[in-house]
């Protein structure tokens, strides 16, 4: 499988995919998913799932930034289809999101019309602009000119509330993420869809979804340096390893990992 760029996205499709991921990244690390995210997406598609990366610019109107990335999924999908890369059945699709990546969905799911098997969301925010952009408070702007995303937060959770569609869900918190809301969007979408929402809370930070493996080969001569280095394989990247266990465990839930 090599990663390939198809009408604004980045593809990776396994020989016989059972599923399609569309993935959304963090706010500040979404323009290259296929680089910043690599290893987590490419062990999804060796598990068999088409992941379609749509890569984006954060600006303060999240809602026009949801619908045009939905619009370029559905337009990589369709391309894909109709030149046989995949096949013209149908696939479960399921929304994979990141930080602001899992707001990107939420809105997806609120504001536009869209069939999803789930939605898979990692370490959600949904912050004001003065806390999610840095030195935003340091420019000089002029009070009177409101600076803050749209939809706000508060506007972000009563579409939430009040229109989003997709039942399943998965949530995942990490127990060392500072910036984390996951749990004010489990109230909200267990009490939208009672029994519906799972949530797992693992080891790890806000930034475990970026982590990329380390191929650490030894020399002829097992050194201490190596055993630093093998020590820091098994444990750094446990946290990666729990991450895709438990997102592959939710997406097929009879089947053992």
């Amino acid at each position: 499988m090599d990663w390939q760029e198809v009408s604004g996205c980045w593809v990776l499709i396994p020989p016989r995919p059972s599923a399609i991921i569309h993935f959304l990244g963090g706010a500040f690390v979404a323009a290259a998913p296929q680089v910043t995210y690599r290893w987590l997406l490419e062990q999804l598609g060796r598990q068999g799932y088409a992941i379609i990366a749509t890569p984006f610019v954060n600006t303060l109107d999240h809602a026009a930034i949801a619908r045009d990335v939905l619009n370029r999924f559905e337009t990589t999908l369709e391309r894909l289809q109709t030149t046989n890369v995949l096949r013209k059945r149908y696939m479960p699709i399921y929304g994979l999101g990141h930080s602001m990546g899992c707001k990107l969905h939420l809105l997806i799911g609120s504001l536009f019309k869209v069939e999803r098997a789930g939605n898979i969301l990692i370490s959600f925010n949904n912050y004001p602009a003065t806390r999610a952009i840095p030195f935003i408070e340091q420019l000089n702007i002029n009070p009177a000119f409101n600076v803050e995303f749209r939809p706000s937060p508060l506007e972000t959770n009563e579409l939430i509330a009040q229109r989003y569609q997709v039942r399943r869900n998965l949530l995942i918190k990490f127990t060392n993420d500072d910036i984390d809301q996951t749990s004010s969007l489990t109230q909200v979408l267990q009490e939208r869809f009672p029994n519906m929402v799972v949530i797992q809370t693992l080891n790890g930070s806000h930034v475990t979804p970026l982590g990329q493996d380390v191929n650490w080969r030894t020399g002829s001569v097992f050194t201490p340096f190596d055993a630093v280095g093998q020590w820091m394989k098994q444990e750094v990247y446990r946290d990666l390893h729990q991450l895709k266990r438990e997102v592959i465990r939710w997406l097929e839930p009879f089947q053992s990992t």
